[in-house]
């Protein structure tokens, strides 16, 4: 394994890659720490300081998590690269329902124009949103994402905004909106000179940018002199973060593999078809969109109206009914989570274009006639998967939020057991770890593991069972990731405990 890392350096197009992608990341991270201009940066420092160990709700720990904490630090990115995963969202779930837009996706450079719609949403997205950010940042009493920051101006005496009107308004809305344009070139940058995708490895950046502050916060709640039952606790979740870490991957990488036969036939003197391969069903094939569409359903509409309605009560009551964390409120994001995964398959999957598919190239599923027969089969073996990956993203999702009902654990800590930022962080890292795994295997290294390959072996009956060691190959190299991050995050606790 220590010889796979050292490997990656001796291929020079991946080294190049490699400290090419560290390297625009490093410039999100500094994006996220110049303070917007017309906000003073004094009363932010004072504020990031002294909210440390101040709880907030866990859907604005989550959208800050996905700022990189740029909200809470009023910087020029605060608004993060999630209006254009938005955008994306929303267009790609209009070019499966419009006729039109799915046509124009079939054509000749029909997907440059998709992504040309793409980018004017985005700029719409960030013109609404950057809005309402800086009218939380003027009247933040009513801005969730910025907890505590209205106690803090009131008992320091300070002012948030220099001058509030309609000039901080414009400015700040050109900012927040160039912020995320130029989040978006780094991002297609990366993705075209880095290694992995861009726009998500930005995202999972700004995720794991949270997590030395929730190490040390954790460490300091529950490491204390005479309390063994807090650090008993500490060492149960420890624990249970590996546990939670190999079950989301696991279950992320399960799939149903239907086995395909292509028959014989005859292209000029060539035969061509008769052999046997499989078509791969994810278990989770929704992946995180049912969260993020449950929570945005559940807490969203709250927002708004409270900052549309600032002085209702009704309003206030209805966010408070919805960041409510409980069993009635589990048991809502249960039902939008269920929704949303079998609302995403029938949207994104389409069992009959895939029919279609193998029977225009001689494909067929053993036992099942081609045509209709065979769409049927597949969008009732998907039905019962999407099922079984519910679940198991109902449980992923409500784990962080019993965790912070129950124990009283901050939500900035208990997102990182379970939720949308452990989904993403799992997919991005596995995704990763694929591509560099590629670039050496095809310049004749070997693996992570030499062992760890994924290998399949063909049965009598013509399906293909693959082993557990890519997944195991994966897994080690998953922990030994987090244990790295993990020893820099011990690390900067002691800093922070020696310098005080």
């Amino acid at each position: 394994m220590i010889s796979a890392f050292a490997n990656i350096f001796k291929i020079p197009d991946l080294r190049s890659r490699i400290l090419f992608t560290f390297a625009m990341l490093a410039v999100v991270r500094i994006g996220t720490a110049i303070t917007m201009p017309g906000v003073d940066p004094l009363v932010v420092q004072g504020y990031l300081e002294s909210a440390g160990s101040q709880q907030s709700s866990t859907v604005a720990t989550l959208i800050n998590a996905f700022s990189g904490g740029g909200i809470k630090a009023c910087a020029i990115l605060a608004l993060g690269i999630m209006p254009y995963i938005s955008a994306s969202i929303m267009v790609q779930l209009l070019t499966a329902v419009v006729p039109r837009l799915s046509k124009l996706s079939k054509e000749t450079g029909g997907r440059q124009k998709i992504n040309q719609y793409t980018r004017y949403l985005t700029i719409f997205l960030c013109l609404v949103q950057g809005y309402f950010l800086a009218r939380g940042l003027v009247f933040p009493a009513n801005n969730p994402l910025l907890h505590g920051m209205d106690e803090y101006l009131k008992s320091s005496r300070s002012q948030l905004v220099f001058n509030p009107g309609f000039g901080f308004y414009s400015m700040a809305v050109v900012t927040l909106t160039a912020g995320t344009l130029f989040l978006m070139w780094l991002g297609d940058q990366i993705t075209e000179r880095g290694i992995g995708n861009g726009t998500s490895l930005i995202i999972c950046v700004n995720i794991l940018s949270d997590l030395p502050n929730a190490l040390v916060g954790t460490f300091t709640r529950y490491i204390q002199p005479g309390e063994p039952l807090k650090a008993a606790l500490f060492v149960g979740m420890v624990i249970l973060f590996f546990i939670s870490i190999a079950a989301i991957i696991v279950l992320t990488q399960a799939t149903r593999k239907i086995a395909v036969n292509y028959a014989k036939r005859m292209v000029g003197r060539k035969v061509m078809g008769g052999q046997s391969t499989h078509l791969p069903l994810k278990l989770n094939y929704s992946g995180v969109m049912p969260i993020i569409f449950a929570s945005a359903i559940i807490s969203f509409p709250a927002v708004i109206l409270q900052y549309l309605f600032p002085q209702a009560q009704w309003a206030n009551d209805f966010m408070n009914l919805m960041n409510h964390q409980g069993p009635l409120h589990w048991f809502i994001f249960f039902v939008l989570i269920f929704f949303f995964a079998y609302f995403w398959v029938a949207t994104m999957f389409q069992p009959t274009q895939i029919s279609e598919d193998l029977k225009s190239n001689g494909g067929y599923i053993p036992g099942i006639r081609p045509g209709k027969p065979t769409a049927d089969f597949l969008d009732h073996t998907m039905s019962r998967l999407t099922f079984a990956g519910a679940i198991f993203l109902t449980a992923v999702a409500v784990i962080p939020q019993i965790m912070s009902y129950y124990w009283q654990i901050p939500a900035n800590t208990a997102q990182f057991f379970g939720g949308t930022s452990i989904l993403i962080l799992v997919g991005v890292l596995l995704d990763v770890m694929r591509q560099v795994e590629t670039h050496l295997i095809q310049q004749n290294y070997d693996g992570f593991l030499k062992k760890g390959r994924i290998r399949g072996r063909y049965e009598g009956d013509g399906t293909i069972r693959e082993g557990l060691t890519a997944t195991a190959s994966r897994m080690v190299w998953m922990y030994a990731a987090l244990g790295l991050l993990v020893l820099m995050g011990v690390s900067y606790a002691i800093y922070r405990k020696t310098v005080g």
